[in-house]
This record gives structure tokens, C-alpha cells and sequence, in this order.
């Protein structure tokens, strides 16, 4: 029970250690318990976030209840749904990194027994399991819920209702007033992003993978059930310790499986994309595209969340919530039901149980009637990806676009053409220098892809880009274009006016110019400049893989 701690505090010479930790109230009897720390990614900068810290307390006066010592420790936090747009965005996906990095340096230094995550945003959430399964100790992740919808003339809405309210505004058909109504609404207290966006996606996913207690990924972020979550889940993690259940027995090609299965269900961001890489990598598990693809295959889409979807999460937490979902994919054999989880239990032996969705719910769609017979995530390949691109096709866009390119070397730049209704019918829109080296930091592009929604180009207009997308976007759009423009991949070389291809049933991407042209463009190609960066970015733009190995830091091969 005590494999690390032990080694900090035990012996005569481990005075000085002892001395410090009375300092922030361990007593005699501590020093014999089990050390568990809880990682809180509270922060103030977030709605997301800004309860975390509540949880961090029930969940530890649950651990001090059970027979261990909590030690509640913080890492950052950063918003997406605030930076979105601006320069602050290319610190996102850094911040996953930063985020994996703290939690590793603390728990490892600090000699805890095992450890609790608790996460609440985008980037966060996977960050947590990145470092569960570097440190590979006792630990289980818990999500601290969605936010409740904000009101306006009787609909629910969200931040995505207020990204797409900026291009209707642009359009003239809100006022002023209206979108300040709209802003003022649509975020009434905390939880994190409340459609299947990326932080409710890799919520679900977790769970699926094994590493959450069941349904922890689909709870109100201010409800009974998740303080319940946070007790129980210290309860758990008491019973890990005792039989060493450690990450890496959870994460295996199987578990990830069922992640993606859950991701392709659910509609999830193509975010979960990288993450599940970055967590794959981490935990030493070979994951790549092509089983995001060989997935996709079998696996239907059934929710009908937003953002092309009807409905909230919360409405999905009302229904059930996960498990449910989980059991009908059991049941058609889409899951491993043999998977190792947290409760000691296998993902089957925690179905067993629970109760199937009312029959009257319209949220999770019969197999017989599905929204799209396959994945919504697609991989495509071809001569403007040739190590892969990420689509979401929802099956409500078409599968087949082909338009005029018109190529912007910053998000900034084609936001401002959108808005100022300088894009046409037809026309493909090229985002490029904004991939993990590029930009650094990869950012979403949900400005532009909300502008066009609001624009109502959303059937009319597509956008590719070797930056990636939040998981509040929808519309005909293509990210994570590998390799990315500004280390000299193809995206590189296309000039305004050339067709762009996209084929969702062949799963390709292309340029539709001959060879020659291409290999005479790259010829006359060099490296763009671009303004200095320093620091972190500094660090990340020399170290990330690209995006189709997870935009990671730090490989295992």
C-alpha cells in the first residue's frame, strides 16, 4: 500500500521529509498511510474549471475516510472557448503537454502511492491520462461534468451558439442587441462546453477506455451524482492501490478500441484524434489512423448531439447517459466487454446492471436507423495528405466537395474575408502554417468554421486546414493535414484559384494538378518567415511529432 511513499518517509533519515510535510497538517499517524494525491485542474480562467477545486475536497475527505492521506495539488488550465481566434490559441494543445508534464513531476517527485485527476477542459482531460499512464501507479480520472445550457427565446445554447451568433450578426439577421442577449446566456454557471465537444468526448471516451467509474463522463458538473462520482472514485482508487491495478493493465489496444468506438458513436471531436495517439503513445500501445479508419467502418453514428446534432449533453445525462449507449454497443458486439477498468471490474460486469434507455428518448437512434451508417471521423489520404487528414462527416454535409481554392497563411486573415462576405459559393478554404510546428501549436479554427455557419455557407463552402478544428465545429471540414504546410508538405504549394478535391467514399484529398506542376512548385518553394517566438512555443515548434502521430512531445519509439 505504501510502494513510494514508503521511500519518502519512512527511517530516521527521512526526519527532514517528515518535519516538512507536518507543515501542511500530516499528524503521527499519516506517515503510515498510503500518500494519495489529487490533481485539481481548478482554475478561474474557465467556467470549465472553476468548481474543480469542490471536487478536489470531496474527493479527499473521501480518501482521509478510507484509510490514506490526500494531497490536493494544482497544474494550469487554459480556456479555448476565450483564446479562440487570437494568438493566445497556439498555447492550446501546448498546454496538454505542460499540463502531463506538472502532473508527473509532482506525483513522481512527491512519492504518492496513487493519485486522482480530476479535469474539466479540452486539453486537461487527456493531459491527466497522458500522465496516469507515463507514472503507471494506481490512479483513476474523474470528469467534473458538463455545464446546464444557457436560455434564449425558449432554445437551449451554448458557446457555439455564441460563435455562430458572430457570423449571423455579420449577416444582419441578429442586432446588436441580440447577440449581446445571446452572449450574456448562453454560459449560466460551470461545467465544461455542453454538446458532444471535445472535453464531453473525451470524457465518454475515458470511461470507455476503462479509467473513470461508470458514467462519470455523463453528470452534471453541479449535481449530487458527481460528489457522489468524487467519493466513490477515492473509494476505488483505495481498492486499485490494494490489488495494483495500474493504468497500463486498463490502456490496451482493446480499451483504446472501445474508446474510439464510443467517439464514433457519440459524434465526438475529431480532437479525440490526437489525444487518444498522445495517450496511446504514452501508455506504449501502437495506435495510428488507420484504426480510427478500420473503426469507423463498423461503428454508426447514433447521437443526435450537438453540434450537428439537436441535443445538449445534459439532456443526454437525463436519458442515461453513457452506459446505456455502451451496453447496446456491447450487445452488437462493437466492445470488448473483457477490458480491465478502475472498479476492478471488466467493462461487461459493469453493464450488468444498468438499465436500458426509455423507449421514448429520441437522443440515441436505433441501429436500424442510424444517422450515418458509418463513422463520422474520416481518414483521408492523397496527394495534399499523403500521411493522413481528419474529416468529420456527419453525413448531413454530402460526402463529395470539390471548389475553388482561396488560401490563407493564418486563420486571422480568413476569418476576416468570411465576415466581410468575400467568400463564394463553392469555394474551398485554405488554412495553412498553423499545424503543431507551423503555428506552433496547432490551433481550432472555430471562429472561421462558426463564421461560415453563421454565414449560412454551411452546405456551399469547405475548409482544410493542417491546424485542427474544436469540437464545437461542423460543416464540410478537413484538418490535421499531414504533413503539415510550413515544414514543406503539400498543402504548401496550393495557389488560389487551383480545384481542391475532397472524396469522402474513396478517402482522399487532392489537389486536381499534374505531378510535374506539383514537383516544380516545390522547387520554388521556401520556408515562410514568422515573428519571432520564444519560450514554451520555442520548445514545442523543436520538440512535437506531426499531427498524425498525436502532435506529441515526447515519443516512446
Amino acid at each position: 500500500m505504501r510502494k513510494f511513499s514508503s521511500k519518502i518517509v519512512d527511517g530516521i533519515d527521512r526526519s527532514p521529509s517528515r518535519s516538512m510535510l507536518r507543515a501542511v497538517g500530516f499528524k503521527d499517524k499519516d506517515f503510515k498511510l498510503p500518500q494519495i494525491g489529487i490533481a485539481s485542474t481548478w482554475s478561474m480562467v474557465t467556467p470549465c474549471n472553476m468548481h474543480i477545486n469542490k471536487l478536489a475536497e470531496f474527493a479527499a475527505s473521501s480518501v482521509d475516510s478510507n484509510g490514506a492521506k490526500s494531497i490536493i495539488f494544482n497544474t494550469i488550465t487554459i480556456s479555448d472557448g476565450i483564446s479562440m481566434g487570437t494568438d493566445g490559441m497556439r498555447y492550446s494543445l501546448v498546454s496538454r503537454e505542460v499540463i502531463a508534464d506538472s502532473i508527473e513531476t509532482v506525483v513522481g517527485c512527491e512519492g504518492f502511492d496513487g493519485f486522482l485527476t480530476i479535469g474539466g477542459c479540452d486539453k486537461n482531460m487527456p493531459a491527466c491520462v497522458m500522465a496516469m499512464a507515463r507514472l503507471n501507479r494506481p490512479s483513476i480520472f474523474i470528469y467534473g461534468g458538463t455545464i446546464l445550457p444557457g436560455k434564449h427565446k425558449n432554445k437551449d445554447i451554448d458557446i457555439v451558439s455564441v460563435f455562430e451568433a458572430v457570423g449571423k450578426h455579420a449577416n444582419k439577421e441578429i442586432s446588436d442587441s441580440e447577440l449581446n442577449q445571446i452572449e450574456k446566456k448562453a454560459i449560466p454557471g460551470p461545467g465544461s462546453c455542453g454538446g458532444m465537444y471535445t472535453a464531453n468526448t473525451m470524457a465518454c471516451a475515458i470511461e470507455a477506455m476503462g479509467l473513470s467509474l461508470t458514467n462519470s463522463s455523463t453528470q452534471t458538473a453541479i449535481s449530487k451524482d458527481k460528489k457522489l462520482d468524487c467519493k466513490n472514485s477515492a473509494k476505488a482508487l483505495i481498492s486499485c492501490i490494494k490489488k495494483n491495478i495500474c493504468p497500463r493493465d486498463i490502456i490496451t489496444k482493446k480499451s483504446i478500441e472501445n474508446a474510439i468506438t464510443i467517439v464514433m458513436a457519440l459524434g465526438g471531436s475529431t480532437n479525440a484524434v490526437l489525444h487518444l495517439l498522445a495517450i496511446a503513445n504514452a501508455a506504449n500501445v501502437r495506435l495510428t489512423l488507420s484504426d480510427f479508419d478500420r473503426i469507423g467502418k463498423k461503428t454508426p453514428l447514433l447521437a443526435d448531439l450537438k453540434p450537428s446534432g439537436k441535443y445538449s449533453m445534459s439532456e443526454f445525462v437525463k436519458i442515461g447517459g453513457l452506459a446505456p449507449l455502451m451496453k447496446i454497443l456491447l450487445k452488437k458486439k462493437l466492445l470488448h466487454g473483457d477490458c480491465l477498468t478502475v472498479s476492478g471490474k471488466s467493462i461487461k460486469e459493469n453493464l450488468k446492471k444498468i438499465k436500458h434507455f426509455d423507449k421514448q428518448q429520441k437522443i440515441i437512434k436505433p441501429f436500424n436507423k442510424p444517422i450515418k451508417s458509418n463513422g463520422h471521423i474520416v481518414i483521408l489520404h492523397g496527394n495534399l495528405s499523403p500521411k493522413g487528414a481528419v474529416a468529420k462527416i456527419t453525413g448531413k454535409e454530402g460526402e463529395y466537395f470539390t471548389g475553388k481554392a482561396k488560401v490563407y497563411d493564418s486563420e486571422e486573415k480568413a476569418l476576416k474575408d468570411i465576415l466581410d462576405d468575400k467568400i463564394q459559393k463553392g469555394t474551398v478554404i485554405v488554412i495553412r502554417n498553423e499545424g503543431p510546428v507551423g503555428g506552433p501549436g496547432m490551433r481550432e479554427m472555430l471562429s472561421p468554421t462558426s463564421a461560415v455557419m453563421g454565414k449560412g455557407l454551411g452546405k456551399d463552402v469547405a475548409l482544410i486546414t493542417d491546424g485542427r478544428f474544436s469540437g464545437g465545429s461542423h460543416g464540410f471540414v478537413v484538418g490535421h493535414i499531414s504533413p503539415e504546410a510550413y515544414i514543406g508538405g503539400p498543402l504548401a504549394i496550393v495557389k488560389n484559384g487551383d480545384t481542391i478535391e475532397i472524396n469522402v467514399i474513396k478517402k482522399e484529398l487532392n489537389i486536381k494538378i499534374s505531378q510535374s506542376m506539383i514537383k516544380e512548385r516545390f522547387k520554388r518553394w521556401r520556408k515562410p518567415k514568422r515573428n519571432l517566438v520564444t519560450g514554451v512555443l520555442t520548445k514545442y515548434s523543436r520538440l512535437v511529432s506531426q499531427a498524425s502521430l498525436g502532435a506529441i512531445t515526447n515519443s516512446t519509439d
